[in-house]
């Protein structure tokens, strides 16, 4: 930054004009970039703070030489500024902010509002109509939930379409867990609908309830010398009982979120213990971005905030949140913060760290945990770096790498093309940062084509200088030999040389012999020579890293396609077919098959279809 540069923002001018009112403010650098947000009860005596003489923290030092305009957003409380901050955060992203980078919603346990329910994973907007049980920590933990419920409770767990379509029980009847409802006469609507109930209380942690009602129920069709229907509810009383006494984390606390925290060599871990119900649902680790010099506190109260102003937020939140022994005393303050974020979540929740007892082991446990997670991540993060650095030497780059992306392609047979392109930097996996392309208008099982389709959307808005596009990758890795390396090599030969934006490194990912881990072939772009490297290579561990995760992603993603178009009929993208012509159209003719064979009369021969629409639904089939 340029004298004149720092000289352009005139702090004593802005404060002479700014407002006491309660607000949020935002710094700009030489940029235009946005590189803090803050919020403030009375923004005068907030943003003045940072211009004194003397400011201790070496993060406020270093932030302050950069900011060359500051604006504000004044709102009527501080609550309404703490809500209106944390949605700068998330959608700015501001390096001098401490980020959650996690961001993912979490996936519930839905009880569907049907004649016979079904329980499923739902994660996402709930525009179903059911019951919803969680949050849970992760995906994991709700199908490991929904498999544990399928053993106790005989309730289906098939789509609506499977379970439309049955015509006689599905293996799930003969392993017992499930009691056909899809079919007639295998279980009545009340005996059904039964097992839903309880189910429902098992998930809402009525676990003795429900065995109690089970009891009674196994004596009433004793009594009634109905034997068999009683040892079924002998078997569940017994699966129960061993779920209650396998579940060795319970207590008496209902609802609680139990945090950990620990930080060392620039990594922070956030460790959050979700107890419901009197059990603990499960726990989940995060590492927020820290900026250099952030105080411990700090961090904890920038997580504190970010978390629980998250959208979903009324439907986790716990009655009592129990922070860090020796973090809280610094994020309890008087500046009252913990007391403005229950104001914006318009909730009373106790957040406390000095506990006892049953609390006390959560509170430990927890700690446990982060630091646990913290040695994993440190672990992980130092084992990358080595492994940059070996990749470094062996490709004589000469600089440090920074950013390593890698492009595959997938598809069934030619169709639904995706590509993927994942980003590796320094510490790994940079998920914020991957694309998916639906590879369009190529000959079907064209790689060499998709592959050149791909490069063209990923690095033509860098070629043509736009605002958005991604940063330059150091090395690019194509997952393949010499011809989709060659896809490369044609589309950067034609690289301005006059960008600041020089091309990367291009280096082939050729799978060896019967495509083991280990004989991966390495080849440089240009002169086409091979890179030979041991199998135990740290350098060869990190491309196979690298091109693993671009297979993955580009399956996932081909499969997501490819599952779409199997739900939707291709008689939705004609202009002209809604939703009564396209029944018409599959009563009158027998099907999608028989409408794709009938010839023009045919079609226009079903109710409600002209001949001019059924000349365009003829071509259509014949086109496509």
């Amino acid at each position: 930054m340029t004298k004149a540069e720092k000289e352009a923002f005139d702090a004593k001018q802005f404060l002479k004009s700014l407002t006491h009112q309660p607000g949020v403010y935002r710094m700009y650098d030489a940029s235009g970039d946005i590189i803090y947000v803050g919020k403030a009860k009375d923004l005068r005596k907030r943003v003045s703070s940072y211009f004194r003489s003397q400011v201790d923290s070496p993060k406020t030092q270093t932030l302050v030489k950069q900011i060359c305009n500051i604006e504000v957003t004044v709102t009527n409380t501080e609550a309404e500024a703490l809500i209106l901050e944390n949605n700068f955060i998330k959608k700015y992203r501001p390096r001098y902010n401490v980020l959650l980078r996690d961001d993912k919603s979490y996936p519930y346990i839905l009880v569907s509002d049907h004649q016979h329910p079904r329980l499923a994973f739902h994660r996402g907007t709930r525009r179903e109509k059911g019951r919803y049980f969680g949050p849970f920590p992760n995906g994991v933990a709700v199908r490991n939930s929904l498999r544990l419920l399928q053993k106790l409770f005989p309730i289906r767990q098939c789509e609506d379409s499977y379970y439309r379509a049955r015509s006689r029980p599905c293996l799930q009847y003969q392993l017992k867990r499930c009691l056909a409802p899809c079919v007639k006469g295998y279980c009545s609507d009340d005996e059904y609908t039964e097992q839903v109930d309880l189910a429902k209380r098992f998930l809402e942690g009525k676990n003795q309830e429900v065995i109690d009602q089970l009891v009674s129920k196994m004596e009433a069709a004793s009594e009634a010398l109905d034997f068999e229907r009683a040892a079924r509810f002998r078997d569940q009383i017994a699966a129960l009982r061993q779920v209650q006494e396998r579940n060795a984390v319970t207590g008496n606390q209902q609802s609680l979120d139990v945090i950990g925290y620990a930080r060392q060599g620039g990594i922070a871990a956030v460790h959050l213990l979700f107890v419901r119900d009197g059990a603990v649902q499960g726990s989940r680790s995060y590492f927020p971005k820290v900026p250099a010099n952030t105080e411990d506190a700090e961090v904890l109260l920038a997580f504190l905030l970010q978390f629980y102003l998250n959208d979903q937020v009324e439907r986790r939140l716990p009655r009592e949140i129990i922070l860090p022994e020796q973090n809280a005393a610094n994020v309890l303050d008087p500046e009252q913060e913990l007391q403005t974020l229950e104001q914006a979540l318009a909730q009373k929740i106790r957040m406390t760290h000095n506990v006892r007892g049953e609390r006390k082991q959560y509170q430990v446990l927890a700690q446990k945990n982060a630091m646990n997670a913290l040695d994993s991540k440190a672990n992980q993060a130092s084992t990358m770096m080595m492994r940059v650095r070996a990749l470094e030497q062996e490709l004589d780059f000469g600089r440090p790498i920074t950013r390593m992306e890698c492009f595959d392609i997938s598809h069934t047979m030619g169709q639904e093309t995706v590509a993927s392109c994942v980003v590796f930097d320094q510490q790994g996996p940079k998920k914020s940062d991957y694309r998916r392309y639906n590879i369009k208008g190529i000959t079907p099982g064209d790689d060499y084509a998709a592959m050149a389709q791909a490069l063209q959307r990923r690095f033509d808005p860098l070629k043509f200088g736009k605002d958005d596009a991604a940063p330059m990758p150091d090395i690019l890795f194509i997952d393949g030999g010499k011809g989709q390396l060659s896809q490369a090599e044609s589309y950067f030969a034609y690289w301005p040389t006059e960008s600041a934006k020089a091309a990367p490194l291009l280096v082939g990912v050729a799978k060896g012999e019967s495509r083991k881990p280990g004989l991966e072939t390495l080849i440089l772009a240009g002169s086409h020579a091979t890179i030979p490297l041991a199998a135990d290579a740290p350098a060869l561990h990190l491309v196979q890293h690298i091109r693993d995760e671009s297979h993955r992603f580009a399956i996932t993603g081909h499969r997501q396609r490819r599952a779409k178009v199997r739900r939707t009929s291709r008689l939705e993208d004609i202009p002209g077919i809604g939703a009564k012509r396209r029944q018409r159209l599959l009563q009158n003719l027998g099907g999608l098959q028989q409408v794709k064979q009938a010839s023009i009369e045919q079609l226009a021969a079903v109710p409600g279809v002209s001949h001019e629409l059924a000349e365009t639904i003829y071509h259509a089939f014949r086109d496509e």
